[in-house]
């Protein structure tokens, strides 16, 4: 199983990122796993920042992140995106996704994560 993030990079303050992630291998149809990014900044715990359920109609976010950030999901596609509008620096981290097939408590499969850093 692989889940390939990417789209991160260095954005200024206000300015906007699309992150992408790219699942292959999963035992199951990829529409049926829940999709989750969750990042982690320097010195600090890993920490969730939203998920989108297999149908796609559900989703959750974070409080730090509502409003700002969407996520979506392409299941013909295998993909997982989320949109980060008026990044500030406290959003600086390296992002992950994860996945976990309905049912399932706890993310089974976690991807590399790409670097997200918002310069104020």
């Amino acid at each position: 199983v692989q889940l390939q993030a990417s789209g991160g990079g260095l954005v200024q303050a206000g300015g906007s990122l699309r992150l992408s992630c790219a699942a292959s291998g999963l035992t199951f149809t990829f529409s049926t796993y829940t999709m989750a990014w969750f990042r982690q900044a320097p010195g600090k715990e890993r920490e969730f920042v939203a998920l989108i359920r297999s149908s796609g109609s559900s989703t959750a976010y974070a409080e730090s992140v509502k409003g700002r950030f969407t996520i979506s999901r392409d299941n013909a596609k295998n993909t997982v995106f989320l949109q980060m509008n008026s990044l500030k620096s406290e959003d600086t981290a390296v992002y992950s996704c994860a996945a976990k097939h309905v049912g399932t408590a706890r993310y089974n499969y976690w991807g590399q994560g790409t670097q997200v850093t918002v310069s104020s």
